[in-house]
Parts: structure tokens; sequence; C-alpha cells
């Protein structure tokens, strides 16, 4: 079989290896794992990838399957290559799905860059294979989920979310009822009850969507943290009757102990006897999915019901999953599609190429069509699996600053009086606030001592209004300071009233008084309405923001 060695000659192309360096081009394959209807970038992406200053290439038909069309693809900017070898030769960074096929990498030359799902742990001759090659490898699935920065970045989470909702779909479709309880003419349809047996983000997903179908959902998971989101998303959480904590590294659940899992099965147990559907997401980096549903609890369930297995590519959390086939045993419907997120190939794709537009940002920050695989960068190397043929996976440990500098520093701070007579800050702010009062009070008396009375009772109003109006702003978290104000805008504008009244005995008077209360008034009137009206349409545009 002939290989795309640099020096091959394509025609109407030029090898990568002959071609200048900037710009790179950036080539993306058609999927050839069965059943794989997914695309790595999609037209929207290429538009982007071509103002970063690169050139993108796409194997003639490789959007087919998600509809996206060569034509598509043309418009966008792409060149649309006929065949794999002359995509992969022509290609100096390679996109893809699915890890390489053992013939892919032999169609990869020297000097280039893939970016793919390649799981690491689990494909260790793979890995030697494309070391050999001496190729930059960057794994998609190995991007370290605990940074901020990655999120953009996680394609994991973003096809994990296609499942978990494609996975009520595949439940809705198998099952043979309503998801949502109904009270007709004909008669009483109960709600369906779903059990989600993992709540990470395709979990959470399913637990959406299962809840705006109308049906009752629980969920249950190691992580305690999580029954928050279960219950924010319409679910009920369901506890294990064991405390143990389940957070493991980088998002995910660690592997709990054998006192845990044999109350987690008596839950499960009693879960499959009431409810109609189980959807089960739990997986474990690198080991094989852990059996949860035993074939005992699936003979106790209700005929009829169905039970989707997301985990059956990893071998199932149900006893009698058959991977990649949905199948019926002892009345229960038994999912195992391997392929629920190609199954909504076009929404896939199109959250995996965006995906791989922000990692290409953030390899090439200078955006002149050249990446720069910086191992300096904590979320690169995390990702970087090979480089130049050497395999850089695990990834090292990140440089991590020396916390006792961290903690001292905050020490200090807070031990270094604010007086010079040892006060702390609390004392001084108290004494602060005592001599304010003092000073206003000392005030406030002189002005009464010496203004008539029918002022003095205004001008107490008018403190105690000013004191009221700050205590119940100053209460008021800054975030609703924009509503608070706009509705008190509007309903203290009943000042307008006043000034009306000082302004009416020279309305329509032949001799208009001079004096200055009635300019004041006037001036307030105006100021008043600016005031109120304001109000009012800050508030409607608040109260806009909450429709539909």
């Amino acid at each position: 079989m002939q290989t795309g060695v640099p020096n091959q000659a394509v025609p109407g192309i030029t090898p990568a290896a002959v071609t200048p360096k900037s710009p790179q081009r950036i080539g993306v394959p058609r999927e050839v794992f069965p059943g794989e209807k997914r695309v790595a970038t999609v037209p929207e992406a290429v538009e982007k990838l071509i103002k970063l200053g690169f050139k993108v290439a796409v194997e003639s038909g490789a959007g087919d399957a998600a509809n996206f069309s060569d034509e598509v693809y043309r418009a966008a900017g792409a060149e649309v290559i006929i065949g794999a070898a002359a995509l992969w030769a022509a290609s100096d960074i390679v996109f893809k799905v699915r890890g390489p096929t053992t013939d892919e990498v032999a169609l990869m030359h020297e000097g280039q860059a893939l970016v793919s799902f390649i799981w690491p742990a689990q494909n260790p001759e793979l890995m030697q294979q494309l070391a050999a090659k001496k190729v930059t490898v960057l794994a998609i699935d190995a991007l370290p989920r605990t940074l901020s920065r990655a999120q953009k970045m996680d394609a994991l989470t973003s096809q994990a979310g296609v499942a978990g909702y494609r996975a009520v779909i595949e439940a809705a479709n198998a099952f043979g009822r309503f998801f949502s309880g109904q009270i007709t003419a004909a008669g009483k349809v109960p709600p369906a009850k779903v059990f989600i047996a993992g709540a990470g983000v395709a979990g959470l997903a399913a637990i959406g969507t299962a809840a705006s179908l109308g049906a009752i959902v629980r969920a249950n998971d190691t992580r305690a943290e999580v029954a928050d989101q279960v219950v924010s998303l319409g679910g009920e959480f369901v506890k294990v009757d064991f405390v143990e904590e389940g957070s493991g590294g980088g998002g995910y659940a660690k592997v709990m102990s054998e006192g845990f899992q044999q109350a987690q099965r008596e839950m499960y147990a009693k879960q499959a006897k009431d409810v109609d559907i189980i959807i089960t997401t739990a997986l474990i980096p690198g080991r094989p999915a852990p059996k949860l549903i035993t074939a005992e609890m699936v003979r106790s369930m209700k005929p009829g019901s169905v039970i989707v297995d997301m985990a059956a590519e990893q071998g199932g959390n149900c006893e009698l999953t058959e991977p990649g086939q949905a199948v019926v045993k002892h009345g229960v419907t038994i999912v195992g599609y391997t392929d629920l997120v190609s199954r909504l190939a076009k929404q896939s794709s199109t959250l995996y190429a965006s995906n791989l537009f922000r990692l290409s940002e953030e390899l090439c920050k200078t955006k002149d069509g050249v990446i720069n695989v910086n191992m300096e960068d904590e979320a690169i190397r995390g990702l970087t699996v090979t480089k130049d043929g050497s395999i850089t996976w695990p990834a090292p440990a990140p440089k991590v600053a020396a916390p006792a500098a961290v903690v001292a520093k905050p020490a200090a701070v807070v031990a270094k009086p604010k007086g010079g007579h040892g006060q702390s800050s609390e004392p001084a702010s108290g004494t602060s606030m005592a001599i304010m009062f003092g000073v206003a009070a000392a005030v406030f008396w002189l002005i009464g001592a010496s203004a008539p009375a029918a002022f003095l009772s205004h001008f107490t109003v008018f403190i105690l209004a000013c004191f009221v109006g700050y205590m119940v702003v100053w209460n008021v978290k800054p975030a609703l300071h924009t509503p608070l104000m706009s509705v008190t805008n509007a309903i203290s504008s009943i000042i307008a009233i006043g000034a009306l009244v000082q302004v009416s005995p020279w309305v329509g008077a032949a001799d208009r008084p001079n004096d200055l209360i009635s300019w004041v008034a006037a001036a307030a009137i105006v100021l008043t309405a600016i005031n109120m009206f304001g109000g009012f349409a800050v508030t409607q545009r608040m109260l806009a923001m909450f429709r539909k």
C-alpha cells in the first residue's frame, strides 16, 4: 500500500513537507470508524479558522453523514480534496473525531500534527505507532478539565451533553407510553418514572431532557455536591444510605468502597422495581464500566420498562447489555447503542468543531496560521500525548508555587493594626462611626436652636428620609441596585405633588410671583417627571428580561 510521505507527488496538491510553514493547512478527513457520522469541523468553523491564518482542506464527502455537503465547505473557503491519501499528504495539521486506524497512521508523515480523541491509556499500541511516525498528537480527551480556561475546549463535555439528550430520546422511542402524565376523556395516563444513575455532564443533560418531557426524574451520584444541580434541573436526588466522598480527580467519580457499593446496589434494586426507565452513565477513566444493574434487577422491573446503557462502549453498566444493540430481556428493552452522539451528527459535529477552533486559538495566538505547541502552557501540556516522536503522556505535574508564601502574606495584613494605638480595623471603624454620629447630632442641634419651628419639622423628616433611604440601599446586593432604584425613583416621585402645590397659586394668575420657592418648585416638577418616567421605563426593561 502506498503511504503518504513528505516528498510523495499527488496530482494537484503540493505535499505538506514542501509547502511553506506559514500558513499551515488543516486537513479534515472522512471518518472511517463504522457508524461514525460526525465530522471534525463544519463550514462555520472553517471561516473562523481561515481568519486565524490557516488554510483548510476537507476530504470529499467528509461531512455528508452530518448533512454538510462539499459545496457548503467550498463556499466557506475550504479546499475539497478527493481521497484520504491526498488529504493526509497535503495537511500539516489533521483534525479528526475518532483516533486514527492503522491505515491512517501509515498515511501520516514526520512533523505532522494530529488533534483527535485518542484515549492514550486504553490505546498503548496506537501511542507507539504515532511516536514512531515522529508526529505531534494532541488528544482532546486528555484536556485538564479542572482548568476554567479549558472549558471552551472541553469536547468531552460538549459530546456528553449530546449523548445524555439522545439517551432520553432513545428511551422515549422504546417506551410504550407518554413521558408526561395526562388526564383525558379516555382515561388517566400516569407520568413515566425515570431513574438516572450518574449525574455527570451526560446525566445532567438526561435529567433536564426527561424533566422537560414531563417525567418524574430521580438521580443518584457518588458525588454529593451534584445534588443541588439535580434538583435545579427538576429531578430528585436519591441518596445512598452510606457516608463516603465520591469525588475523584479531574471532575470524575472515584472507585467506591465495597460497603458503599453494597448500599448503592440495594438502592438501585429498590428503584428498579419502581421506575419505568433507567439511564446509566457511570464511567471511570481507564477502567471498564462498573456493573450497576444486575440481571436480578432487570427481572424485577415492570414489563415494558427500558434501560439505556450509555456506558455500553466500555462494557456497560448493566450485566445484560449487548454493546451496539437494543435487545429485549425479561420483558425489558435494554438499549446499548455505542453511537448515541453520532445519532445527532450535525449538532455534535458543530459543538466539536467549536471546541477545536477554540483550541486552535490557543495554539495560534499570533493568528499567522502556524501552531505553537507550548509545553509551558498547562492546558496544552495536558493535551499533548506525543511531540516530535516522543511520548509525553501522562503530562508532568504542573508547577505550583510554594503555598507558604501565599498564606503568610494575608496573615501579615490581618495582623497589622490600623491605628497607632494597636487597635484593629473593627474598633477603629466603630470609633469613626461614633464620631460621625456625634458631629451630625451637634450640627442638627445647632440648626434646631436657631431655625424656625416649621423649618425644623420639615428638616427632621428630610434627615430621616435620607437615613432610611441610605440604609435600604446599603443592605441590598449591588446586583439589585438597578431594579431597586428604578422602582423607588418612580414611587418617590410623589414629590411632584408638593411642587404642584407650590406653583398652583400663580398658574393662570395675572401677576405671577417671582419668588425663589416658586421657581424651585417648577424645576422640581421637571426633574421629577424625568425621574418618574425614567424609573418606570427601566422597570419595564428589567421585567422584559424575564419574559419568554
